[in-house]
């Protein structure tokens, strides 16, 4: 039935001669994996067994289709079906990793911020708010030469992401949060504990969105990992946003519904892994977990080592000149971008950043970006330009380094990045 329906829906994606000079096999499966980018997930490889061993893998030979659907809410129409372009193929193994010969081959697939055919999620409507949500994303993939057609998905890998445990639950007071949490692989005998918590559109029950929706899972990636020394991994999810107050949104003038039962969490976690060193616990979040990030410091100065905020939400007319007092003498280091249209930064970090440093705080950062741009020079580099928002990308990538007047942060006379400059924070016991 599975072939015919294939048949059906991509006949007319092929030419003529093409459809005429196929002979169609019964459908396989097909395993696929999915990475994360600046812009979030994306289906960047799909890996498929021969029928032989192989030595080489000509991309040419395959046609891959894709049906993008949900029940949750709307994709719009463009998005929902299609031809996914292959630009090379090698042999492998069933997960992915290259060999010389192997009876797998693995197809690496186009993958850009302007492509939606190749994420395997969706930012949707449901209810009163929006957010991101995995779909039912569906392959197709055709060997115009044999014949054979893959279509049913045996499984996924999400690199990175599959080192997270991902079932986390902490409940409060009739609060539940969800979590992931990475655990390093190697440490000394006390290792520092990385918070992060993310924006308003990554809330739910399912923590991989939250580390997915952007690349918050890079916390845990080898080269950042190796700036600590390993460090533990925390990603606490709300099961709205992090701004939820007892009617509407906060902005601060009012309490959020979230921050005891994530505070909570936090000291749970610590208390049930015993070798996370106390004095070397840092957090930080964009937008909504920015505003967030800044909540638990306002209310806990004296817990957390250092903040790292992107996209700051919390508007600064909410913090009292007392407040300021409390939280001047904690390390922080913010990120955003002057063309942000979300948080505006002359209502959030920029007021806030003025203040600090006129109270005398001495160890605070604020890189402001004229824009976010591609910072991998793969589809345009600083010609592309980000949604003005998506500052967090600078602190995912370990790529922020700069004072707020453009000149390096140095720590003990060196230039740092943003983790380079985390990983040495302690507070004092």
């Amino acid at each position: 039935m599975k072939k015919y329906l294939f048949l059906l829906l991509y006949l007319p994606f092929l030419s003529f001669a093409q459809a005429n000079s196929i002979e169609f096999q019964a459908p396989q499966t097909y395993h696929l994996i999915i990475e994360g980018f600046d812009w979030g997930p994306a289906a960047n490889k799909v890996v498929i067994k021969m029928n032989q061993s192989i030595k080489e893998v000509n991309a040419s030979d395959f046609e891959i289709y894709v049906n993008r659907s949900s029940d949750i809410g709307e994709i719009p129409a463009g998005h929902k079906a299609g031809k996914r372009s292959v630009i090379l193929g090698y042999p492998s193994d069933e997960f992915g990793n290259r060999v010389t010969e192997g009876s797998y081959a693995t197809l690496v697939l186009a993958v850009s911020p302007v492509m939606p055919l190749g994420s395997p999620i969706q930012y949707m409507r449901t209810g009163s708010r929006g957010g991101n949500f995995w779909i039912d994303y569906q392959m197709t993939i055709l060997d115009t030469k044999t014949g054979n057609i893959w279509n049913e998905e045996s499984g996924r890998s999400r690199p990175i992401v599959d080192d997270f445990a991902l079932e986390g639950k902490f409940t409060k007071d009739n609060t539940t949060l969800t979590f992931a949490a990475f655990t390093p692989k190697s440490s000394p005998e006390k290792a520092p504990l990385i918070i992060w918590l993310h924006g308003g559109g990554e809330g739910g029950s399912d923590p991989t969105i939250a580390l997915m929706g952007n690349k918050a899972f890079n916390y845990a990636s080898p080269e950042i990992q190796m700036l600590f020394g390993g460090a533990y991994v925390l990603v606490p999810q709300a099961p709205t946003f992090w701004m939820q107050a007892a009617e509407g949104m906060t902005r601060g003038q009012t309490n959020d519904i979230y921050n005891e039962a994530l505070f909570g969490l936090i000291q749970d976690y610590v208390a049930k892994n015993p070798k996370i060193d106390p004095t070397r616990i840092y957090v930080g979040g964009c937008s909504n977990g920015g505003y967030m990030s800044l909540k638990l410091i306002l209310e806990h100065p004296d817990y957390f080592a250092a903040g790292f905020i992107s996209a700051l939400a919390y508007g600064n007319e909410f913090i009292s000149d007392s407040q300021l007092q409390k939280i001047k003498n904690v390390p922080m280091w913010f990120i955003h971008s002057k063309d942000d249209q979300t948080t505006k930064p002359a209502d959030t970090v920029v007021p806030l950043f003025d203040r600090l440093k006129k109270a005398g705080a001495k160890n605070v950062h604020f890189s402001f970006y004229d824009h976010v741009t591609d910072i991998t020079g793969f589809y345009g580099g600083d010609d592309y330009y980000y949604s003005g928002h998506w500052s967090w990308i600078y602190s995912h990538s370990n790529m922020a380094r700069t004072e707020l007047d453009g000149s390096p942060v140095l720590l003990d006379g060196r230039p740092v990045t943003i983790m380079e400059w985390m990983a040495a924070q302690r507070k004092k016991k």
